[in-house]
């Protein structure tokens, strides 16, 4: 008889991307993220929450308002809420991470604690905070296996512990305070009109400015400019609905988006994820 032949694992593409979002209710009001990614590469857009990514290969690459940062393994890419941000790939081989994404309030909760009374905020973006790091890791780790005391006592001591490193306090609604009556009338009218927008010139007539001057005095109030605010708005409110159970072609009309496709180019810019995937991992139904 022969020898019985041995069959070897293909190995694994290099250009193989995944990425899973989740919830876990041991951490309430926080969704997770895990995920590796290569040719994938986020525009500017912002999120409603605070976003702690602990790298664990690869490095990412992103810029923010404190300049660019590049982040590899065992360090922290930390952005606020609201604050504009893009995403890619450093290094050829891209990067992997599990990042945590809780509600302002949770982060508040823990700020208090501490005795931090204004708005948490961080000394910079990428950081080097080793203990964290690993407190921030566990916790994922411990999410993913179902483990809720072990998940909720080491996220809150992992945020915790960078607060207490790079942690400061920023007045609430700085940028509000800042912008232009112009640019905050503005984005109202954006947010209500979704599905109807005006034009640039339109929209600067109704507010009384330029076309060149409202451009300028919304991306220096919110970060992006009028459409980009726009879309974005239309991705979060599309969230909403896709986690309370409604289909991607019903959610890409009700905010203004053209068809699923569209949504679907927009999403993927955002979050990584077409739409339908985000639905199935969080939908409460």
């Amino acid at each position: 008889m022969g020898m019985p032949s041995v069959v070897h694992p293909a190995p694994e593409d290099p250009r193989a991307e995944h990425a899973r979002y989740w919830r876990f209710s041991g951490l309430p009001g926080t969704e997770m993220l895990t995920a590796r990614f290569v040719t994938t590469t986020f525009t500017r857009h912002t999120h409603p929450t605070y976003t702690f990514g602990i790298i664990t290969g690869g490095i990412e690459e992103y810029t923010h308002p404190g300049g660019t940062s590049r982040v590899g393994p065992g360090g922290l890419a930390v952005v606020a809420p609201d604050e504009v941000h893009t995403g890619h790939a450093g290094v050829p081989e891209g990067w992997a991470y599990r990042v945590f994404y809780p509600e302002p309030e949770v982060v508040v909760d823990i700020a208090r604690e501490l005795g931090l009374r204004g708005t948490p905020a961080f000394t910079e973006s990428g950081i080097d905070a080793p203990d964290a790091s690993r407190l921030l890791h566990a916790a994922h780790l411990a999410a993913e296996r179902g483990d809720r005391l072990g998940s909720s006592s080491l996220v809150r001591r992992g945020i915790a512990t960078l607060l207490r490193s790079h942690g400061r306090e920023r007045p609430p609604e700085v940028r509000e305070r800042s912008a232009r009556p112009e640019a905050v009338r503005a984005r109202e009218i954006l947010a209500a009109r979704l599905t109807g927008p005006p034009t640039l010139e339109e929209l600067a007539a109704e507010v009384g400015l330029s076309p060149f001057a409202l451009s300028r005095a919304f991306s220096a109030a919110y970060g992006l400019p009028p459409h980009a605010y726009l879309n974005q708005v239309r991705v979060d409110r599309a969230r909403a609905l896709l986690v309370a159970g409604r289909r991607p072609s019903e959610v890409a009309v009700e905010v203004g988006f053209t068809d699923q496709a569209h949504l679907n180019r927009h999403f993927r810019r955002h979050l990584g994820v077409p739409p339908g995937a985000y639905r199935r991992a969080l939908s409460v139904l």
